[in-house]
């Protein structure tokens, strides 16, 4: 079949402005909860000692975070079509972004820090004197948690805009 044209964003403005109907879109309000809990995860891995595994779930958080910004960044200004090969395919881009990556390393980055969090369960008792990072990694896997799930609603909204022969995000 031939090759369709890419999804219409908004109308073609000289100013950037706001794309405010992507912003009280489901998948708009859903990548805002992704940056904010993605954000939180960093950084409260970030803020405390680390080592071991959770340098790969740092990494995973930072580099899925800064995707999601680019992709709302993106959307909310309705310049996605500026985007080579990708710009076209716009749905299946944010489809395979939430469901592999979001998903995927956010699953990864919460079982890392869930774990880590277990291991050092034994420092939360009364009397223990040494720093503990139970609390930090405890957190981080709950945000960690909340956000894979946000990944997978925006994917499965996507999956569902996609089976429907829709081709634009919102």
């Amino acid at each position: 079949p031939p090759a369709a044209p890419p999804p219409p964003g908004p109308a073609a403005r000289g100013s950037l402005s706001i794309h405010r109907a992507f912003l009280r879109s489901p998948l708009g309000l859903l990548r805002l909860g992704q940056l904010l809990l993605g954000a939180a995860f960093w950084v409260t891995v970030a803020a405390h000692k680390y080592e071991g595994a959770a340098h790969f779930a740092l990494f995973a958080a930072v580099l899925v975070w800064l995707l999601t910004l680019a992709l709302f960044g993106l959307s909310l200004l309705g310049r996605w079509a500026l985007v080579p090969w990708l710009g076209s395919r716009w749905l299946l881009t944010n489809l395979v972004h939430d469901l592999v990556l979001g998903v995927g390393l956010y699953a990864a980055a919460t079982g890392i820090m869930g774990y880590k969090a277990g291991r050092k369960s034994y420092c939360n008792l009364p009397g223990y004197s040494q720093r503990c990072l139970y609390g930090a990694y405890l957190s981080a896997s709950v945000c960690g948690g909340i956000a894979a799930c946000l990944y997978l609603f925006s994917g499965l909204y996507c999956l569902s805009r996609r089976c429907r022969d829709e081709r634009d995000i919102i």
